[in-house]
């Protein structure tokens, strides 16, 4: 399987969906925010491409402690390096199943001599057992000085499980505590420790080291990392060890969590950094009413009535004051930015008309509004009971009503713009409160 088949398309997808987020909202978001979402993308993407479906599990060990030898136990190959005089492990060595794991190995400076594939084991796991996993023999902590530290570090935010092989008479190394040990100390389900060679213990001798290993364990707060036994030599223990990698491969990785924990981060500092969500905004209904009044409609209307009743001239829609405009303006900007922070607010300012451009609509889109011959009610309707002000409120309606749907077309054209400054914001903070919960499953 290839590397980049380790990508689970909701990562890379969301990933994507943020950085879109980020070019598109830049202008409205704090710079430092902007940096610092970049950033922490591109570590994102870095993960990606180790590939996140890999469970990196370590075999870390003092020199003598026999980590080499229980690393051929585990995969069924004679690989790693077994010494007889003074077994070293200098350089990492690395079994992965299901794939190459080439970028993640790279990674880790496994040089390609010494990555193995476990399904080419005549004996060791069943197949598909532990697909997924990636077994490394670490350079002995004891054997290496500077070198070791960049592994370590390299290693540290990817590995889903430590293997803390302990020689039964060097168990208490406190170096292998300050290294490992102590960078994981939060991580505690992401360890174990695994006394090996109790071959050449007593059933009573190894209970009696059980005992203090889990005292020491304690000691280092780290009382809930499980104690194995095992026997690279006899192969007691192997296949309980097998079953633990096993489960860790039935689990999502710490790099797949480590994305997922970065991008929500991500998300939730780049809604925090918009701010609020738009308000209801404004009214269409209020807004056309308050135009109306502004240019005279109920006037016009009630000149109508006169004409039906007594006959006379229709009043002409009339031009508002400057400042009547002004006051209707400001009212739909703080209906349009209610809550928004000053650079929303600014945007949704600059998408609005101006106030001699809100108020030469409305009135044309009143003028434009047919009032056609308004002749005075003929005599027989004058004469019949009711039918002159029935006939006058037919006219006042048939004008209001073509008025108001002018209107609520003007407002629909004038407030357009600023919705969709809104809803650029809305459809930006919609998508970034979507979480991991939302959008990932467990392997």
């Amino acid at each position: 399987m290839a590397d980049h088949a380790q990508h689970d398309e909701r990562e890379v997808a969301r990933r994507a969906e943020l950085l879109e987020i980020v070019d598109t909202m830049t202008p409205w978001l704090p710079a430092a925010t902007v940096t610092r979402a970049r950033r922490d993308l591109d570590s994102v993407a870095r993960r990606l491409d180790l590939g996140i479906g890999h469970r990196v599990v370590a075999l870390v060990g003092g020199t003598g402690s026999g980590k080499s030898s229980l690393f051929n136990a585990i995969t069924g190959l004679d690989v790693a390096d077994v010494g007889t005089v003074r077994p070293t492990t200098s350089e990492p060595t690395a079994c992965a199943w299901g794939s190459d794991a080439t970028a993640l190995l790279d990674h880790l400076g496994v040089s390609e001599q010494r990555r193995h594939r476990g399904e080419a084991a005549l004996a060791g796991p069943e197949p598909g057992q532990l697909d997924g996993v990636v077994l490394l023999d670490v350079p002995d902590h004891d054997s290496v000085a500077e070198g070791h530290r960049a592994q370590v570090d390299a290693l540290l935010p990817v590995v889903d499980l430590l293997v803390w092989v302990l020689d039964p008479q060097k168990y208490a190394d406190n170096r292998l505590h300050t290294e490992y040990l102590a960078a994981l100390a939060g991580r505690q389900e992401a360890m174990i420790a695994l006394v090996n060679q109790v071959d050449r213990l007593t059933t009573d001798g190894l209970a009696e080291l059980r005992l203090d290993i889990a005292r020491l364990l304690v000691e280092e707060q780290l009382g809930k990392v499980e104690i194995l036994a095992s026997s690279a030599r006899t192969g007691e223990g192997i296949d309980a060890v097998r079953d633990t990698l096993r489960r860790v491969s039935l689990r999502s990785s710490v790099n797949r969590v480590a994305v997922w924990d970065q991008l929500d981060t991500v998300a939730r500092e780049l809604a925090a950094g918009l701010g609020s969500a738009p308000a209801a905004g404004v009214d269409d209904e209020a807004a056309v009413t308050r135009l109306a009044e502004a240019v005279g409609v109920g006037a016009v209307a009630d000149s109508i009535v006169a004409a039906v009743r007594n006959g006379g001239t229709v009043t002409e829609v009339r031009e508002a004051p400057p400042a009547r405009w002004e006051a209707i303006r400001a009212e739909w900007l703080d209906a349009q930015a209610a809550g928004l922070s000053p650079a929303w607010r600014a945007s949704v300012d600059r998408a609005l008309p101006s106030a001699r451009e809100l108020g030469e609509a409305a009135t044309a889109a009143v003028r434009q509004v047919p009032l056609g011959v308004v002749p005075r009610a003929g005599l027989l309707t004058r004469l019949r009971p009711g039918a002159l002000e029935r006939a006058a409120d037919e006219a006042r309606r048939g004008y209001e009503d073509a008025a108001q749907e002018a209107l609520r077309a003007c407002v629909a054209r004038l407030l357009a713009p600023s919705r969709e400054v809104r809803a650029l914001l809305a459809q930006a903070l919609d998508a970034l409160r979507i979480r991991h919960r939302e959008l990932s499953t467990a392997d």
